[in-house]
């Protein structure tokens, strides 16, 4: 994936994953998806950049896929996006880490073709 500056305006990323749908609702996996059925996530993950310019982690946020709403998952099935908004840091100013649900995350099904972040086609 890119990095983005932890400063920048918005991010943007896609993540490919296949959905299925099971008894517990909409299971989704794939490369960038993290956890066991039920607990699945993906990792936001923070990077700094030491003065010999190597690259390191140093906090890193779940955004925790049990948390969408099932109407905002079966939309997001049918259109075959599902959007994350959030903020990149938290209250305090600092990087946005631990395990990330609502409020702090807003999940929508998106439009292909439209720009998730500003609406535009």
């Amino acid at each position: 994936m890119d990095p983005h500056p932890g400063d920048a305006g918005s991010a943007l990323w896609t993540l490919e994953c296949t959905a299925r749908r099971d008894a517990a609702g909409l299971d989704l996996t794939g490369p960038w998806i993290q956890g066991r059925p039920g607990q699945r996530f993906v990792y936001l993950t923070w990077n700094g950049v030491d003065g010999t310019g190597v690259r390191g982690m140093f906090r890193r946020a779940k955004l925790m896929l049990d948390a969408v709403d099932p109407a905002a998952a079966a939309a997001a099935a049918d259109t075959g996006l599902l959007v994350a908004r959030l903020a990149l840091t938290d209250a305090h100013g600092r990087p946005l880490c631990a395990a990330v649900r609502p409020p702090a995350v807003t999940w929508s099904a998106g439009v292909h073709g439209k720009d998730p972040v500003t609406g535009t086609l």
